[in-house]
């Protein structure tokens, strides 16, 4: 028993120490400097809580946030849409399943800045000769509004994730017994009754997942905001991570940056368990 333990830490032991000094170590180190005036090369004194009570009134943060937050809550819903829709369409006995199913998937194989490149391309030449040929002015400019610039990047990540997340799905609905598909439907009920009584509930745990994934990778996109908009017109569009990298690299203000980066962790880390406990308890009441 005593070699079983020894070897099972023996293997954990690479993880444990590179969680250790990639995540737990600069978390630590981090917290501490939000309570400095360290500026990137050294501190001189010990200041507080004077970078977080300087958070609640700075108006550029306090925006990137709540801009991120309208954004995170769109895209959970459009991906766990698209990517349940889209589970369900590869599925099907279709003799072309699995090339739909590489298709799909293969957006979220590029990278988030040539992504970005790519849809600000479409954006403003494919969009904008649209709008003269077919005289309509909503197409052009897409990214020099707060509003379009928002749908620009829904567009974008929703476009980039929606096939990974439906991997996730087909995993789980891959695993229905085909039996309770059957029975359902010799007892009468219909495709939607089918999916709502018997595919929806055996599927929770993938919901609980992909909504997870998808609420975290949404709170902390910067590289497509970076190469679609850059936070214009006007700093409008700014996320609250290019907010951090701006405060901290472009500002010089490195503790403050941290400071604004700790008060974000925590507020991604609440809503996330909070969401994932939440989801667990109506997989049980399901």
């Amino acid at each position: 028993m005593r070699n079983k333990d020894v070897s099972f830490w023996l293997f954990l032991s690479p993880v444990l120490a590179a969680l250790g000094l990639v995540v737990l170590i600069p978390l630590i180190v981090g917290v501490f400097y939000s309570f400095t005036d360290w500026n990137g090369l050294g501190f001189s004194q010990f200041i507080g809580l004077d970078h977080y009570a300087r958070l609640l009134g700075d108006e550029r943060f306090l925006s990137s946030l709540w801009f991120t937050i309208q954004f995170a809550f769109v895209t959970v819903i459009v991906l766990n849409v698209m990517g349940l829709g889209l589970a369900l369409l590869v599925t099907q006995k279709l003799k072309s399943s699995n090339l739909l199913r590489t298709i799909f998937f293969m957006p979220n194989l590029i990278g988030g800045l040539i992504l970005g490149f790519i849809w600000q391309f479409i954006f403003i030449s494919v969009f904008g000769d649209l709008s003269g040929i077919l005289g309509i002015e909503g197409l052009n400019g897409w990214l020099t509004t707060s509003t379009t610039g928002f749908w620009g990047l829904v567009i974008l990540t929703s476009w980039q994730l929606a096939g990974y997340i439906m991997i996730i799905y087909i995993a789980y609905l891959q695993s229905i017994p085909e039996e309770l598909l059957e029975a359902a439907k010799v007892d009468g009920a219909n495709p939607f009754q089918r999916f709502r009584s018997v595919t929806f509930p055996l599927v929770a745990p993938a919901f609980t997942v992909s909504m997870f994934l998808t609420l975290s990778t949404a709170f902390k996109i910067y590289d497509q905001n970076l190469s679609l908009t850059n936070g214009g017109p006007f700093n409008s569009t700014e996320m609250v991570a290019m907010n951090i990298v701006y405060t901290a690299f472009s500002s010089n203000e490195m503790a403050y940056g941290q400071a604004k980066a700790v008060i974000f962790f925590l507020f991604v880390a609440v809503i996330a368990v909070t969401q994932v406990y939440y989801n667990k308890k109506k997989e049980v009441d399901m």
